[in-house]
């Protein structure tokens, strides 16, 4: 983790990685839409890795060939950590696959970008972003798990973090990302004492999936640089969870001033974009330069209109080193029985 002496003064980051509202208000700048060609690629592969099995879990990049599509899926990968850091591909045939081969379809795809990620201490490795009936109260509750409410920008635990909609409610539930490189390297600008605070380590709510005998909540720090690059991890409500736990470390004034800052900022429009995910869409983002969330929905039971998307947590290839804590978790107990979720919403 970081070693923040009282001497310590952040400087800003990756600057090239920095955009605003108004650099990506084109929707055409980071979609990427398949070809009919690339399509049938996908189906082929689909078709093929059916065959080799009925676990997914031994679908990789080899059993999932993509000639065509492999090389450009490579090219947006090196986008997401040293570019932008988002896209969105459309394009997959929604109103004539299954759930099955788009849920398939998207896993390939993943493979291709990186190596899957235990999302919970269940060993999802392909998750559900629905409502599973949890109340946001809830202090066992995660983001992909409540439903209907809108989701302040946060991070996941990942390098990369994918979804693809199976189905949309009635209405809301936009995406949202916001670019906190632009955030980080502002607040060392403005606030070079409240940057500093967010390097040393903050205490994060566990949620209840901790290991066996240990606190429910655990140290990292907000920002970490590792050889000129910026590594974030960001979720302010897992933060401010932490101190319903009477051994963990409480906040100071400044984390709490830095943590507002930054939701403000981020809330705030000049560094974030909203997007509409139609059936079929996919949504990559880097977790360490970009931030994520979501507008409030509505569903409809009664109709079968519920939002419904799948989620990957990946580690991609393009980075050849990351902090000790932003190591895949497949050596944890989150990684004991690892599975594919196949809810159906």
């Amino acid at each position: 983790m970081n070693a923040v002496t009282p001497e310590f003064r952040p400087r800003e980051l990756e600057t090239a990685c920095e955009w605003t509202a108004r650099d990506v208000a084109d929707p055409a700048a980071w979609t990427e839409i398949l070809s009919s060609a690339e399509v049938d690629e996908l189906e082929a592969a689909v078709a093929h890795a059916s065959a080799v099995s009925d676990d997914w879990l031994r679908i990789g990049k080899d059993q999932f060939p993509l000639p065509t599509l492999g090389p450009r899926l490579k090219a947006i990968e090196k986008e997401l950590i040293d570019g932008r850091g988002f896209v969105r591909i459309r394009g997959l045939p929604r109103e004539r696959w299954t759930n099955d081969q788009m849920s398939l379809a998207y896993w390939g795809v993943g493979m291709h970008l990186g190596k899957p990620w235990p999302q919970n201490a269940k060993g999802h490795l392909l998750g559900d972003v629905t409502d599973h009936g949890k109340a946001p109260g809830d202090p066992t509750s995660r983001g992909n798990e409540i439903g209907l409410v809108g989701l302040d920008f946060h991070c996941d635990g990942s390098d990369l973090v994918g979804l693809m909609c199976l189905q949309t409610g009635v209405s809301g539930g936009l995406s949202a990302v916001c670019n906190s490189v632009a955030l980080h390297n502002r607040l060392v600008r403005e606030r070079p004492d409240l940057a500093a605070e967010l390097y040393k380590p903050q205490p994060f709510d566990y949620r209840g999936e901790q290991p066996p005998g240990r606190p429910g909540w655990y140290l990292m720090p907000i920002f970490t640089e590792l050889n000129g690059r910026l590594f974030i991890r960001l979720i302010r409500p897992y933060v401010l969870a932490s101190q319903r736990h009477e051994d963990a470390p409480r906040l100071t004034p400044a984390a709490v001033e830095a943590l507002a800052w930054m939701q403000g900022m981020a809330e705030g429009g000049e560094y974030s974009v909203i997007m509409d995910f139609q059936p079929g869409d996919m949504q990559f983002i880097n977790n360490f330069h970009v931030l994520h969330g979501r507008t409030a929905y509505e569903d409809d039971r009664a109709t079968g209109r519920i939002r419904h998307l799948k989620r990957l947590w990946l580690e991609t290839e393009v980075l050849a080193e990351r902090p000790a804590q932003f190591v895949n978790r497949m050596g944890t107990h989150w990684a004991r029985n690892l599975t594919i979720s196949r809810m159906d919403a």
